[in-house]
This record gives C-alpha cells, structure tokens and sequence, in this order.
C-alpha cells in the first residue's frame, strides 16, 4: 500500500464530526441543550411564581410578565429546540453532528441570553437585545448549512419555522424597549413553535409509532403521510397568520375551528389508542393533542367565549410544554444507550406537565382561585422539569457510546 507523504498528510483536511476530547456534554447537541432547558425550566419558573407571590424584581425594564413570556417561549423553548434539531438534522442528512467548539460557543450564546435578561439595564436595553436575539440566527444558519450540505430540500420548511421564531424574538424585544404591546410578536413566536409541533410531530409521532406496533405484530398501523396531512398543515398555517395577524376575528375563530378538527383527524389516523402500554409514545399523542385543543381554545377566544390569555397558555403549556418534554426524554434515552421505554419517573414527569397544561387555562376560567390554580400550575411545572433533571442529568454528563460513534 503506498503511504501519504507525511508533508501532504498534514494538509489533509479533518472531517467535522463528534467530539471525542474536551468535556463529554459537548460531544451532542442534546447534551448540554436538553440540560440546560431542565433547569431553566425550573428556575425560570421558581423566579416567576417568586414575582407573582412574594414582589420578586425580575426582567428589569422588560417587568415580571414580558420576562415569563419571554424566558418561556424564547429561552426553554429555544434550548429544547435547538437540542432536537442538533440531534435531529445529522441523522436526517447523515452528516456528522455539530459538537465540540462550535456547539460550545453556540450554548455559550445561548446562557449568555439568559443572564443578560435577568437584568437588562445593567448592561443596556441595546446590548442586552443583542446579545439574546444573536442565538436563533445562528442556530438557522447551522442548520441551513447542514439541510443544504445534505441537499435535503424537503427539510427547508424548518428553516422558515426558525427564522420566524428569530424573527418574533427581534420584534418582542424592540416592541417591549419602545413601550409597545409584545402580543403580537408573542403570538407569532408560539405560532412559529406550533406549526414546527405540527411538522415535524408529523413525522415523528407516526413514525415511531408504527415502530411500535409493529413490533407488537399490529396490523392497524398509522395513516402514512398523504395529501390530507398536506392539507391540515396549510390550513394550521393559514389560521396561526390569521391569529398574529388579525385577533379577535370572526374568520380568525372560523379558521381555527377548522384547523381544530383537521388535526383532530390526524391525530385520530395515527392509532394512538394502541400505545397505552408505552408511555414513551403516548405521550407523543397526548402532546400533539393540545395542537387540536389549542386551536379550539384560540377559535373560542376569538368569539369572547374564552379568555385569550387562556388560549395562549393551551399552546404554551400543552402544545410546546408537552411536547418538547417527550422529545427530550426520548432523545435522552435513545442516544444514550437508555432502553426505548418510559421509566417509572418519566411517567410521573409526563403526568405532572400534562396536569399543569390543564390546570393553567383554569385561571382564567375560575378567577376566585386564580392564585391556587397559577401557584399549582407552576409546582407541576417544577416537578416534571425536575424529575427530568434528575434522572437524566447524570446521564447526559457521562460519557456513553452514542449512536454514530
């Protein structure tokens, strides 16, 4: 065999791939992001309810209710995103994933965010939105760079869902500095996380369940992906831009019941009833469940029927809440070497999120107990995080053979 000559071998270029120096965390992408969108889903929480019960000072400027928002929707929600993509997008392309440095100073970016808001005016509204509204950008340019390398076009549509969210982040912040109402780019960022619920929960809710039934030598499978999926994504789009757009509407209330009952359908074509014995793909269905429910509870608000704030939280708790959970903890399992299979403490952490989705909405529904109802909402809010946390936390630090590896 002729060898390289040693002086052109050192110009050979080093394929990117995983980290296999350095601290294990950095090696995935789910690694330091699922961990850090478990504790800041309980910190983030632990300081609101402070500000709620006991006058807490949180957000600077921006007060206690803009900073929720906010750390809710732009900070855990974020984090848990980017964990799924970094994870999700290498075994789409079947490129090597992000890890090492460059997945270092992406997380960097992204606390840097967090500390930053914790009290923007002490280092200025300027710098502080800055510093926050840098990580989606560059989180879609890693990813656009990965779909286009990998020449998976089909995928682009996720990247129209992040520059949306990038997009929604720069308008809540110059909204909120100039004094202005944030709804609608609060609207926008959770419509932007419910149409990628509603994309990419299409592909992994009927994938991984017909995996299972399969297994179970099922034959009632889940509907493969047709022109009605097609048409109940359009449809979910057209009544989210309806809501950002023009709240309040009797179209708007029209173009949410029929997305309510599109997804409904679909759902209802993925066989969920099947998979009762395996929480980890129950929940699956549970979660997208609340896409349904939150169009109906956004078609109701519309009509005045139900409290928007209500509505909002329908999507935030359930659809967002529940879902990224699920895809944390199976993604946790399944690139760690973890068996395919809820635990016993999943399962509660699932039933404390799940409980949390639907005591929030009560608020507003029940307005003597509202304190009760808010206070009982955040403690299942904390629990499932911090169950989270404490089972797969130590995993998620430790070296395991990945898969890939």
């Amino acid at each position: 065999m002729t060898q390289v000559p040693p002086a052109i071998a050192k110009r050979q270029p080093v394929p990117r791939g995983i980290a296999r120096s350095g601290p294990v965390i950095f090696s995935y992408g789910f690694r330091p992001f699922f961990l850090a969108a478990g504790l800041w889903a309980i910190a983030a929480m632990a300081l609101w309810i402070g500000a709620l019960a006991a006058g807490w000072e949180i957000g600077g400027s921006y007060g206690g209710a803009y900073w929720h928002a906010h750390e809710m929707l732009f900070g855990y929600s974020s984090a848990a995103l980017a964990g799924f993509l970094l994870t999700a997008v290498p075994n789409w392309t079947g490129r090597l994933p992000v890890s090492g440095t460059p997945l270092i100073v992406l997380f960097a970016l992204w606390c840097a965010g967090r500390l930053a808001l914790l009290a923007p005016d002490m280092l200025g509204l300027p710098l502080s939105i800055a510093i926050d509204a840098a990580f989606l950008p560059l989180l879609l340019a890693i990813c656009a760079r990965e779909i286009v390398a990998g020449r998976k076009w089909k995928d682009l549509k996720i990247l129209g869902g992040i520059l949306a969210l990038a997009l929604a982040n720069l308008c809540f912040h110059l909204l909120v500095a100039w004094g202005g109402d944030a709804g609608l780019a609060n609207r926008l960022g959770v419509g932007a996380f419910v149409m990628l619920v509603t994309i990419m929960g299409g592909r992994v809710v009927p994938s991984f369940t017909r995996n299972w039934l399969v297994k179970r030598h099922s034959i009632d499978l889940p509907a493969p992906y047709d022109r009605f999926d097609t048409v109940a994504l359009l449809t979910g789009l057209a009544a989210l831009l309806l809501w950002v757009t023009l709240p309040g509407t009797v179209w708007t209330a029209l173009a949410c019941l029929v997305a309510a009952c599109l997804h409904l359908v679909r759902l209802w074509r993925w066989r969920g009833w099947q998979t009762w014995d395996e929480k980890l793909v129950l929940v699956l269905h549970l979660g997208y469940a609340f896409v349904p429910a939150g169009f109906l509870a956004v078609a109701l608000a519309q009509l005045g029927l139900v409290e928007a704030t209500a509505a909002l939280h329908v999507f935030t708790v359930g659809t967002i809440g529940v879902m990224t959970l699920a895809i944390m903890s199976r993604a946790t399992r399944g690139h760690t070497g973890l068996p395919l299979a809820a635990s016993g403490t999943t399962a509660a952490s699932y039933a404390a999120l799940i409980a949390a989705a639907l005591l929030r909405p009560l608020a507003s529904v029940w307005p003597d107990f509202a304190t009760e109802l808010l206070s009982a909402t955040g403690l299942c809010w904390v629990i499932a995080f911090a169950l989270y946390v404490i089972e797969y936390g130590p995993v998620l630090v430790q070296r395991r053979r990945e898969r890939g590896e």
